[in-house]
């Protein structure tokens, strides 16, 4: 047994480099000690201020290109989206015009059901990936290559035909359409982040639901474009109903041409100063780019020129985001119920909100607008009907949200719009009938104002919500997460109830079907209680991240 005497001094063992340790002097080991605070502190004080600086900034020429740079991605995927109804209708005059009794001229049900739902399958794996690879590897490095998969799918789908062996036109355009899908999904976790990370604090909301409300405009798109080019093709429609087989392909086609304009600003965009920040840890960039985009790099006053010119270190390595981290995060009651209620809430939305507006030709023949005549005018009066029910519903409450979520809040329209439908689908659920025989104008007034409370509503809530409540570190997987629960939600009306609704005969099954709409109106309703109110609080705030 060792001796006392034997034991070594606790000042004698050695710690990193010895010889360093006994040269320096307690009065160096102070000075070292509070240059690092010192240098903590001017880090600190630099992010606030670059924070401060983006979140109290004035609404400028930099905000607008953002909002129309991310809103012409959602243009096009909106474009892209309600197309294929139109298109859908089109194909079967080509395909099936040989068909006999009922089924000619009509895409079969399923393959109807399976086209459409390609596009929503994609989007729950590219919501999913670019979500978490948003927050992984940046917002600039995932910007464009979701536009860039948009495109090239967009005009593959547009050129499919049938296989010499094997697959038809519609499985064909079902693989484009699934891959496409992954680049739509890809964008709205992507778009939103970036778009609530640069704006202010007043407008984000504003921002963020401009950026969205481009659907609306892609949706009417699509239907004037169909109006369009079968006004072209006209005499060789009536000539030839498969002439059609070229209008289909065209009106599909001419969806990249804003995508194609959007990809060069996409690509150039730079890095969220958030991202730069919280994740990269290099605030001395940040600083420089929060300037840059505001166009404060000439004032040589600026405060923040004086934090610049600081002589500051690297502030910190590098440490991604991971699984481990997010668990670590979110199993905390606090935290995993936002998460909770914005996953529930866009999915209970999501599953009346498509299966209403992707199969819109059902209510345009129950009101009318998709009569008898040739196939020119058959389709004519559908593309019609469609502009003229989204211009009266869609359009306004899309437009609406924009000029009133920063006054009235999120939390609030969501709860208004999940009421509102839950009570709108109620009466024409279970008066559905009654109100088509004795009014069809009653009839128009009511889905026209369940579209508006839609979009005046959880549509865009839900969209708007998720990029804004989570920390830095996890607000695009987040966003990722939820948006892919929604087309969850959409899948399950799209392949799921919609297999029901010509349940004892052609669309018989509708009426019930809207009644299950309204129960996850219900849903919706509950599980906003979930989600934060985020009107007028910085992301750092409502993410616990201020004073980091």
């Amino acid at each position: 047994m060792a001796s006392i005497g034997n034991i070594p001094n606790q000042n004698m063992l050695p710690q990193g480099n010895a010889s360093a340790h006994r040269n320096v002097s307690p009065d160096s080991e102070q000075k070292q000690m509070c240059e690092y605070h010192r240098t903590e502190d001017e880090t600190v004080e630099r992010r606030r201020h670059a924070l401060a600086e983006i979140d109290h900034a004035k609404f400028g020429w930099f905000h607008v290109k953002t909002c129309l740079v991310a809103g012409a991605g959602f243009f096009t995927d909106s474009y892209d989206i309600f197309a294929i109804n139109l298109c859908s209708l089109i194909m079967g005059y080509v395909y099936f015009a040989d068909a006999q009794g009922s089924a000619v001229n009509t895409t079969p049900t399923k393959i109807d059901m399976w086209v459409k739902g390609s596009t929503q399958l994609g989007c729950i794996i590219g919501q999913f990936v670019f979500g978490y690879l948003s927050d992984r590897l940046g917002r600039k490095r995932m910007y464009g290559v979701e536009l860039l998969i948009i495109i090239v799918c967009t005009i593959g789908g547009s050129f499919a035909g049938n296989t010499a062996r094997g697959l038809s036109v519609y499985w064909v355009l079902f693989i484009w359409r699934f891959v496409l899908g992954i680049g739509i999904g890809g964008d709205y976790p992507v778009s939103a982040v970036i778009t609530s990370e640069f704006a202010t604090t007043k407008n984000r909301g504003a921002m963020v639901a401009a950026v969205f409300a481009m659907q609306g405009f892609g949706i009417v798109a699509a239907a004037i474009v169909a109006i369009v080019v079968l006004a072209c093709f006209r005499s060789a429609i009536d000539d030839d109903q498969l002439m059609l087989d070229y209008v289909w392909r065209i009106i599909m086609g001419l969806g990249v041409v804003p995508g194609i304009i959007a990809l060069y600003f996409r690509l150039t965009i730079p890095e969220t100063p958030r991202y730069t920040l919280d994740v990269e840890k290099d605030t001395h960039r940040a600083v420089q780019d929060v300037q840059k985009s505001l166009g404060k790099h000439k004032q040589e006053d600026s405060s923040s020129q004086a934090l610049l010119q600081s002589n500051i270190q690297p502030d910190a390595p590098i440490k991604k985001p991971t699984w481990t981290e997010f668990y670590h995060h979110f199993k905390h009651w606090r935290h995993f119920r936002v998460l909770m209620g914005t996953v529930v809430t866009w999915f209970a939305l999501d599953v009346a909100f498509y299966g209403i507006n992707l199969n819109s030709s059902i209510i345009l023949d129950a009101i009318g607008f998709a009569g008898d005549g040739s196939p020119y005018q058959k389709l004519l009066k559908n593309a019609g009907g469609n502009i003229i029910l989204n211009l009266l519903g869609t359009l306004p409450g899309y437009w609406v949200t924009v000029f009133t979520i920063d006054r009235l809040g999120r939390r609030t329209i969501q709860f208004i719009g999940f009421t509102v439908l839950l009570t709108l689908f109620c009466i024409l659920g279970f008066a559905y009938h009654k109100i088509l025989d004795k009014s069809v104008a009653g009839f128009v007034v009511l889905f026209t104002l369940a579209q508006f409370f839609q979009n005046f509503g959880p549509n865009a809530t839900t969209f708007i919500i998720p990029a804004e409540a989570f920390p830095t570190r996890f607000r695009s997987t987040c966003h990722g997460i939820s948006a892919a629960c929604g087309k969850i939600g959409a899948v399950v009306s799209q392949l799921g109830f919609f297999q029901l609704k010509d349940r004892g005969g052609k669309n018989e099954f509708i009426p019930e079907l809207i009644q299950i709409f309204a129960l996850f109106m219900l849903v919706g309703i509950i599980f906003t209680w979930f989600v934060p109110e985020t009107k007028g609080k910085s992301l750092e705030e409502l993410s616990d991240e201020a004073e980091r």
